[in-house]
């Protein structure tokens, strides 16, 4: 029986680290990889993320490395992740587990120091959790040495791969023993990972952990609902919607850590207590978060994709997607937090209009609906508030007369108490006049004042939905965009298919019935890195907001789109779907960005290193003097 971790072979000093964290018995995909990494064997998981994934290999792999001692500058063990963030997250884990058996930890990511790093290679770890990139650096400096490397995993080996670091995988892989270990997890396995499974692992056990499952009557039940907000608006619509929906507890996702936090103070404001959750929290901090959120002490919980990552809550009642999600798979990963144990969930998600297809063909892919809701107006919240009041003095007028009935007297007295201030304010002024003035004073205490921007006009969707005049399909508007017919209008097989390569680029007309994973008109990430998208015929691009950013260096630094891509994504944060086309010349680069990620970008590579070495960043202002 492996109802438990001891069942699984673990050792007494993890199994009592488990007991102090409340662990009490293991997961589907940790029951599953414990055999097989405790033996040795390589292993091929599919897995979601949120499924105890990370414990699944770090047991395993502590148990094993345990007693050992590395040498000065050769770890046992290698993690590679995609993000800084999940490097700090897994690295965490892996100090967290591993306490009670004196085992050293260390993250290497983009942005760091890179002579603290060294520092730590050279005392010796047994564990080292990196992204590619940097790894690479290190290797090309001969600051780590791989040859004792007894098993590596690559986690997340889906998003790297989207992220353009196929080829710094393969050169990782190809410089390990080949007597190590290998694990690799992906929450999907599509050609690409199934050639780096063949090539590069012998024999593996594979496992199947499907997509948050459930016991048989209890699948989840999540009314969806997608509100069409112009981006100045979201978080005003969000406070209405909240209003409304009064969540139990939500969690709220926002693309970046620096969203987190402008959102969670925008909702604090509104009334709502909130915590954020983000990837440069301590794990102090995030234990903290957690502890309130199930202890039902907080409204919001405020978090990025990477940071909600093992979140595991039975009374999240709704979860709000501040920003459309990247791809359907994160949609339906997102809102599967919700609705658990036979529970109803509801999924709200904001969309500016012209991300209006991204949600019909989530829809579409996912086959679930979601229906268009109208922002509530001003006048929906001041009624909603005061049916509340209303509801409010029901239940204590109700729970009055009862009383009355029982000849509970000590009840009774209670409202009797306020009689005489009911009385002797009648005998002044009218009755009615005075209930009405007690109702005014309850309904200001409970409603507070959350409702600074209730007065404020919010954009309804149909005054998107609809061209300013009426054109033929495909001519130009007064806006400047080139539109096709509505999406409702188009037959269900011509319509845009939804992946990786046209995610985020408004679907264009041509640019439909791509195969997923393959190559397409649309640009995105093959095998050897990003590829500059298709400009529309006329030379427009379809989102207007992109600016070129130049980064001196180039062909001549060995500089690929892969390392651009890489280093924008960890040290700026920034999602790499969001990135248009890459130049690269002998002495510099060009990047196109969206113009609200730009001088974060820009501020962020200032302060790191390309290939060893610091660069000019700015914006291309048409100058071309590289250093």
């Amino acid at each position: 029986m492996s109802d438990n971790f001891e069942a699984l072979g673990f050792g007494p000093e993890i199994l009592a680290e488990l007991a102090t964290l409340g662990y009490e018995e293991p997961t589907p995909i940790q029951r599953a990889a414990a055999g097989p990494l405790l033996g040795g064997r390589d292993l091929l998981g599919q897995a979601a993320t949120g499924t105890g994934k990370t414990a699944a290999f770090a047991l395993p792999l502590l148990q094993r490395v345990a007693g050992k001692k590395p040498e000065p500058g050769q770890p046992l063990v290698l993690v590679l992740v995609p993000t800084r963030e999940l490097a700090m997250q897994v690295s965490e884990a892996f100090h967290r587990y591993g306490r009670g058996l004196g085992i050293s930890v260390a993250p290497i990511y983009g942005g760091q120091d890179f002579r603290r790093q060294i520092i730590a290679l050279r005392r010796g770890v047994h564990v080292v959790v990196a992204t590619p990139g940097r790894i690479l650096d290190h290797m090309r400096r001969e600051t780590i040495q791989l040859a004792g490397v007894m098993s590596v995993v690559l986690d997340e080996a889906d998003e790297m791969l989207d992220m353009g670091f196929a080829e710094d995988l393969e050169l990782i892989l190809e410089a390990l023993p080949e007597t190590r270990q290998t694990a690799l997890f992906s929450a999907t396995l599509p050609p690409r990972i199934a050639g780096i499974a063949e090539r590069h692992l012998r024999e593996p056990e594979r496992v199947l952990i499907p997509r948050d499952p459930t016991a048989t009557g209890t699948a989840p039940k999540v009314r969806q609902t997608c509100y069409i907000v112009p981006r100045a608006h979201k978080i005003a619509a969000l406070g209405r919607v909240l209003d409304i929906e009064a969540p139990t507890l939500a969690i709220v996702f926002c693309r970046t850590r620096l969203e987190v936090a402008e959102l969670a103070e925008r909702l604090v404001g509104r009334g709502y207590s909130v915590e954020a959750l983000h990837g440069g929290m301590t794990q102090a901090e995030r234990d903290r978060v957690m502890k309130k959120a199930r202890a039902a002490s907080v409204d919001l919980l405020v978090a990025t994709d990477v940071a909600a990552r093992g979140i595991d809550i039975e009374h999240i009642s709704h979860v709000v997607n501040f920003d459309v999600p990247s791809s359907p798979e994160a949609y339906t990963h997102r809102i599967g937090r919700t609705g658990r144990a036979g529970r109803e969930g509801v999924a709200i998600t904001l969309a500016e209009p012209r991300e209006h297809r991204l949600v019909r063909n989530i829809e579409w892919i996912t086959k679930s609906k979601i229906e268009i809701g109208v922002v509530p107006t001003a006048h929906d919240i001041k009624a909603h508030r005061l049916d509340l009041t209303k509801g409010a003095l029901r239940e204590v007028l109700a729970a009055a007369a009862d009383a009355r009935e029982a000849g509970d007297a000590p009840d009774s007295s209670e409202l009797d108490g306020f009689r005489t201030v009911v009385e002797s304010l009648a005998s002044e002024f009218d009755l009615m006049d005075v209930a009405a003035a007690a109702v005014k004073i309850a309904h200001e205490a409970s409603a507070g004042n959350a409702a600074d921007e209730d007065d404020l006009h919010i954009p309804s969707y149909e005054s998107f939905s609809r061209p300013k005049q009426s054109a033929p399909a495909g001519r130009r508007f007064e806006d400047g965009a080139r539109r096709g017919p509505a999406y409702r209008d188009v037959p269900v097989e011509e319509r845009p298919v939804y992946t990786r390569q046209n995610e985020g680029r408004g679907y264009p007309r041509g640019e439909r019935e791509m195969p997923a994973g393959g190559d397409g008109p649309g640009g995105g990430f093959d095998a050897r890195g990003p590829r500059a998208p298709r400009q529309p015929r006329g030379g427009e691009r379809h989102e207007a907001d992109l600016v070129r950013v130049y980064i001196a260096a180039g062909r001549r630094m060995g500089m690929r789109p892969a390392d651009l891509v890489g280093a924008i994504a960890n040290e700026a944060n920034v999602s790499p779907r969001g990135i248009g086309a890459i130049e690269i010349a002998d002495g510099f680069s060009i990047v196109e960005l969206p113009e609200r990620d730009a001088e974060r970008v820009i501020e962020a590579l200032k302060g790191a290193t390309l290939r060893g070495r610091r660069v000019t960043v700015r914006r291309d202002d048409g100058r071309r003097r590289a250093r």
